[in-house]
């Protein structure tokens, strides 16, 4: 593998970075209400199932409900 100096390095990286297509601010926060909204129905969703899990197991161990 051929070695470069870190300046020809930064210089490449400074070229890679211009042709980056950077999302817009509306895109950001669409997608990142996208993410808590899908975050906050799984949470919900694994919640029932570990309460319905742990109910479960309590019957089957004859813990009390």
């Amino acid at each position: 593998m051929a070695k470069i100096s870190p300046i020809q390095f930064f210089r490449q990286v400074k070229q890679e970075v211009k042709k980056v297509t950077w999302p817009t601010k509306n895109e950001v926060v669409r997608t990142s209400i996208m993410v808590m909204v899908l975050v906050a129905i799984a949470a919900t969703f694994f919640f029932f199932v570990d309460q319905i899990f742990g109910w479960v197991v309590k019957l089957i161990f004859g813990l009390g409900v």
